[in-house]
């Protein structure tokens, strides 16, 4: 488990800060600054932050779980697997609109955290 949860904040470092920064790359400028004035996101852009946004409400659910079955020693690493591949798959869902396969994946990820949640009630 600690290596799927290890994955997971890999996720989150690439969709938090790498993935938004490689489409500025261009304005390294303002990447190496301040960022004191805003820039106006392009459409893209705008969907990977709320792509990013929605991992950071489900992220803490999932470690908090994740934790929580390696300290009852219940195995949850193959629901865990598939939640974080459904994470994976979330992101060019929605970065490329692919809908409603993005709901999908993300009622998906949900029925995941019920599911590990109901394993440790």
């Amino acid at each position: 488990m600690s290596t799927i949860i290890i994955a997971t904040l890999a996720l989150a470092l690439f969709q938090f800060w790498l993935l938004p920064s490689s489409t500025k790359a261009k304005d390294l400028a303002w990447l190496m600054g301040t960022r004191d004035e805003g820039k106006e996101p392009t459409l893209i852009q705008a969907r990977m932050v709320r792509a990013a946004d929605n991992l950071k409400e489900s992220l803490p659910a999932f470690l908090a779980l994740s934790l929580l079955s390696m300290i009852q020693q219940i195995d949850l690493t193959q629901v865990a697997m598939i939640w974080l591949g459904l994470r994976v798959a979330y992101v060019p869902c929605y970065v490329m609109a692919i809908n409603p396969i993005r709901t999908i994946v993300w009622l998906a990820s949900l029925a995941c955290l019920i599911y590990m949640a109901w394993m440790l009630v």
